[in-house]
């Protein structure tokens, strides 16, 4: 079992030459979520609303509360010291601007997990969620050891499985009608990357 102190999360982020502006110097970080960041994840969950539920399972109201978030943040953080997830804060600039999970941990002879993540709209299509994914991919093959991760994106979701692609992943093939999403089951794409050093 690990202990958040046992997962060394890199101290140096990525630093992408482009921004708001041409010329600006922006860095992408991930760490794992805490406490101190409810305030901050209620703002994001506020503001994309309506995107983020594109993309998810139905919410209640209570989710969308400082004691939801604080809630969230605590079964995270409870996730993490038991090895059956990991919940990072993506910092733009040190600013929160998203979250990458690894969820359905399987340890034994699977050593695998489900990464998901969502990004503030707004800061969508500029390269930043690219940089996370692959620190966090990182993370699990180099400090949780992880044989392998997968992802299912719904197939008209372009812009996700180009982020996935270009962190490494590859296409596996549709798992038909797998997840339920605002209350109808959609297809998704199944995508996955395995550890460089298990392979043959």
């Amino acid at each position: 079992m690990l202990t958040l102190s046992e997962v060394r999360i890199p101290r140096s982020g990525g630093e992408l030459e482009f921004g708001a502006r041409k010329g600006e110097t922006v860095v992408i970080e991930v760490r794992l979520i805490k406490e101190q960041d409810a305030e901050y994840l209620l703002s994001l969950e506020l503001r994309n609303m309506e995107f983020f539920q594109l993309y998810t399972g139905k919410r209640d109201e209570h989710f969308y509360t400082l004691d939801g978030q604080r809630e969230r943040i605590e079964r995270a953080i409870a996730s993490a010291a038991e090895d059956t997830g990991y919940y990072f804060v993506i910092l733009l600039n040190g600013n929160i601007i998203g979250i990458i999970m690894l969820s359905e941990v399987v340890r034994w002879n699977l050593q695998s997990s489900w990464i998901g993540y969502f990004l503030d709209k707004e800061q969508n299509g500029k390269g930043y969620m690219t940089e996370a994914v692959r620190q966090v991919v990182a993370i699990a093959f180099d400090e949780l050891e992880f044989h392998r991760l997968e992802a299912g994106v719904m197939p008209h979701n372009i812009g996700s499985i180009k982020v996935l692609l270009k962190a490494g992943f590859h296409k596996e093939g549709i798992a038909k009608q797998n997840v339920k999403i605002n209350g109808k089951w959609q297809d998704h794409q199944t995508l996955a990357i395995i550890n460089p050093r298990d392979l043959m």
